[in-house]
């Protein structure tokens, strides 16, 4: 009589992981260098953003031009973005607490949340280094208050707190709250030029801060996630449509439209005008550019990361939540 046929058992390998549980089988053999490279252009970016911005006699005319007209869009528009800064702080804070407390109380990624947070902490911290520390500010024969002020302190803050929250959340909602992260950030950049506390490249460099700390920060978080941290891809939910992806894409080049022809109405030549909110507005646009690219380039790689592969045997299902 031949012998029963048992079934195969579960392994503990094989056995997908609890929504807390780390690490995930599925992101055990993730690559480091996307994210590496991530990292590095953004080191490249902030450096060549300080050398032509704040090292040259060009990028400060052009910066501080923008400082300066940002005085033409006194009033109303003014007040409003300045309440919006005083409450900046308590803003930031409180969406980093409700989204990193939702995720480590609620979902148990007591990893991912620990990892956010630092790299948000760290962040801040390169920031306000790099601003009192490491760069300075040159005289080049523009009139300007002395003292270096890249990057922006308050842009690093908004920047780092929604991609604290960015990164604890699923892989389905990434796209949606990146945009939405992406915003509130650009916001918060343009509101200090309105006001006069930065200019353009101060913003855009704190930008390039949180990139720079938050992409191996990410890396991590997808390397600890376990199955919570695998999606089915774009397309599975309103949350992760390409639309989320695309929308900011198609918003930073609209910007990249608007700065060129501000810039080409005020350049040297025939038909040249006398620049009254022209280099504001090309400002305002390389604001938009720069924020809302960091976050397109940061929802697909996530994404990208983070899909997965089916019950077939190769990898967990992916997360529902």
């Amino acid at each position: 009589m031949p012998a029963p046929i048992r079934a195969p058992e579960m392994t503990q390998a094989a056995r997908p992981d609890a929504p807390g549980q780390e690490p995930g089988l599925a992101h055990r053999g993730l690559r480091f260098a996307p994210f590496l490279l991530g990292s590095l252009a953004a080191v490249a970016a902030l450096l060549g953003t300080y050398l032509f911005f704040v090292r040259t006699t060009t990028g400060q005319y052009i910066d501080e031009s923008a400082l300066v007209e940002s005085t033409e869009l006194y009033g109303p528009a003014s007040k409003a973005s300045l309440r919006f800064l005083d409450c900046l702080p308590a803003i930031s804070v409180l969406l980093a607490v409700a989204g990193l407390g939702y995720a480590t109380l609620v979902r148990r990624r007591w990893a991912a949340s620990l990892v956010a947070l630092a790299a948000a902490g760290g962040a801040n911290l390169a920031t306000q280094l790099l601003k009192n520390e490491v760069f300075t500010r040159p005289y080049r024969g523009i009139e300007t208050f002395a003292g270096n002020s890249l990057p922006s302190g308050h842009t690093t803050a908004a920047a780092s707190a929604a991609a604290a929250v960015f990164l604890v959340a699923s892989p389905r909602w990434r796209p949606l709250v990146a945009f939405a992260g992406g915003t509130y950030a650009v916001g918060t950049g343009v509101a200090t030029l309105v006001n006069q506390w930065h200019r353009p490249a101060d913003v855009v460099a704190a930008f390039l801060v949180v990139a720079a700390v938050m992409s191996p920060a990410a890396w991590l978080v997808l390397r600890r996630g376990g199955s919570w941290n695998t999606c089915e891809g774009f397309g599975s939910h309103p949350a992760s449509w390409r639309l989320w992806v695309a929308l900011p894409t198609l918003i930073g080049l609209g910007a990249a439209a608007v700065a060129v022809v501000e810039l080409v109405r005020i350049a040297p030549g025939l038909g040249r005008e006398a620049s009254t909110t022209n280099y504001f507005w090309a400002g305002c646009a390389l604001i938009v550019i720069s924020g809302y690219l960091v976050a397109s380039a940061a929802s697909w790689l996530l994404a990208t990361s983070s899909r997965g592969r089916g019950p077939g045997g190769r990898g967990p299902e992916p997360s529902r939540t």
